[in-house]
């Protein structure tokens, strides 16, 4: 069974970089397309960035973070990163990583995903 797990969350000021990583265990990592949600207190989870399976030549961001944020992937890792430039207060949300072998090239729908991390938190301070 794929296991996924964040790391990379905190406490940061606006206008830092800070990356979070998500680890893939039990599974292929290169089949998997990947993508990073998040939900902010109060709101809906929503589509952050997602990235396409074995070379990941395709990304896809949601329009809020389009400039902003950066995801990549290492294969000999088993690892998808995403970097997160000039940070905003509005980002501060909980992070979740998400994997599936069935995507192609890349999805931003969240029920199109079959396996989900649990999460790391990342607070913005103005």
């Amino acid at each position: 069974q794929v296991q996924l797990v964040e790391s990379g969350g905190g406490l940061v000021q606006a206008g830092d970089s800070l990356s979070l990583s998500c680890v893939l265990s039990g599974g292929t990592f290169d089949a998997y397309a990947m993508g990073w949600f998040r939900r902010a207190p109060g709101e809906e989870r929503e589509f952050v960035a997602a990235i396409s399976r074995r070379t990941g030549s395709v990304t896809q961001y949601a329009d809020s973070v389009k400039g902003r944020f950066r995801i990549s992937r290492d294969n000999a890792k088993n690892t998808v990163y995403l970097q997160m430039y000039s940070r905003k207060p509005e980002d501060t949300a909980v992070y979740y990583c998400a994997a599936d072998r069935t995507i192609l090239p890349t999805r931003s729908k969240g029920p199109q995903y079959g396996a989900w991390g649990q999460g790391t938190q990342v607070a913005v301070s103005s």
